[in-house]
């Protein structure tokens, strides 16, 4: 969400916004219902103090006078509830549409519709060449009894998993790793629940065009979510937090579920679009400054970078375009890590920056070193989705005999082996 100020003073900036996102928003709706607002606003201020000047006039009236004063305030309060009532609808209609408004992209983001015109910015470490026939990593897992797929598909559904024995152990070991490597950064750690109210949702903008893609618990009221994120943006919604001199940094881990709709026929096989998966997220409310969050985004992308880099996985980092980042993004970077059986990269870990953008769905607020109140800054990136990682994990460390080689990065955690 923008400030409505903000908007009616940037309008060419917002209509640029709105048309590189592909952002299906009338903005001349948007600001007429702005303007209908504002004049109604203005006729409640006017009728409540006629209302005022009416009542200040009855104690020293005549009993006649009173009769009429008597009558004038009927007309008044009955015209007051009827642009109260008016009102009502004017902001349920505006907030409507000022959900959907865009984040204005930075000037160093790509201009395009979509994927095909992100642009890759940085590389680490070279594909392996391998000298044997490759196998996926479904192949590869089930050949070494690390995954029931059939059975579980069976009793749960299509894309669900079941990983075994050292697979399902390793899961849990990569999630670890990620953890120790927030809390090494300063990030406070906090396990989160997976369930949340449609506030939340809203308040990190993956309502109301995001909806489709979770599943809702209607007895309840609420929804499973697919990111920590939503939770730890909701953790201060509503308050004013006394200094950000120095930033919150949460470390969020979750279960996390995504109906995935709209994917079908995309990477059915395996363990890459699931529907329950787990993730450690990295989250920061920073002090309203372009130059503090262009910090913590360049500090973001640099601990997930270095958490692949420990498991040596080659990679790429991807400056997603104005069509690619979601409404609310600033900015947003992308890790795509290789996958030799696909010979493509493929996306591991998002890095955001949103500016105001969620505070002000959510209504987070703070007190800047002139004790002036204003609306925070947010970001957050993956530090590590399993069972994701695995993909490119397992097929870039398998040997000709289909064995899988650990990173010695995870060898401590497996007696010393060298395998999996």
């Amino acid at each position: 969400m923008l400030d409505l100020k903000l908007i009616r003073e940037n309008l060419d900036a917002v209509r640029w916004a709105i048309q590189v996102k592909n952002v299906p928003l009338d903005l001349d709706k948007l600001l007429a219902l702005d303007s209908q607002m504002r004049a109604a606003k203005q006729k409640s201020e006017q009728l409540a103090a006629q209302r005022r000047r009416n009542s200040e006039q009855f104690p020293t009236a005549s009993p006649q006078e009173k009769a009429a004063l008597s009558e004038v305030s009927k007309k008044l309060a009955t015209d007051a509830k009827v642009v109260g009532e008016e009102l009502v609808l004017l902001e349920a209609d505006l907030n409507e549409l000022m959900l959907l408004v865009p984040n204005i992209p930075d000037k160093s983001a790509p201009v395009g519709p979509d994927a095909q015109s992100n642009v890759v910015v940085g590389t680490w470490g070279a594909p392996p060449d391998f000298d044997f026939p490759v196998k996926d990593h479904v192949d590869l897992a089930e050949k070494n009894d690390w995954v029931d797929l059939k059975r579980v598909t069976e009793i749960c559904g299509s894309r669900t998993y079941c990983l075994k024995n050292r697979l399902a152990q390793l899961e849990f070991v990569l999630l670890s790793l990620a953890m120790q490597r927030m809390v090494s950064e300063g990030f406070a750690l906090l396990t989160v629940p997976s369930i949340a109210r449609e506030a939340a949702f809203i308040g990190t903008g993956h309502f109301p065009v995001g909806r489709p893609n979770v599943y809702e618990l209607p007895t309840d009221g609420l929804f499973l979510a697919g990111t920590a994120e939503i939770v730890l943006n909701s953790l201060h919604a509503g308050e004013i937090i006394e200094s950000l001199e120095k930033p919150i940094l949460y470390a969020g881990v979750s279960p996390c579920f995504r109906r995935e709709a709209g994917s079908a026929g995309r990477d059915v096989r395996g363990l890459l679009r699931v529907h329950q998966f787990y993730k450690v997220e990295q989250y920061v409310i920073c002090e309203n400054s372009v130059e503090t969050s262009r910090y913590w985004h360049e500090r973001l992308l640099k601990i997930a970078t270095g958490i692949v880099e420990s498991l040596e996985l080659p990679y790429r980092i991807i400056e997603c375009s104005t069509g690619d980042m979601g409404a609310g993004k600033v900015r947003m970077h992308d890790i795509e890590v290789w996958v030799p059986s696909t010979q493509t990269y493929r996306e591991t870990h998002s890095c955001s920056t949103l500016h105001d953008w969620q505070a002000r769905r959510a209504n987070i607020r703070y007190r800047d070193g002139s004790r002036k109140v204003q609306f925070v800054h947010t970001l957050n990136n993956t530090a590590l989705a399993t069972p994701r990682i695995l993909v490119p994990l397992l097929e870039n460390k398998q040997t000709a005999d289909g064995r899988v080689r650990l990173p010695p990065v995870l060898r401590p955690c497996f007696n010393g082996d060298e395998y999996l």
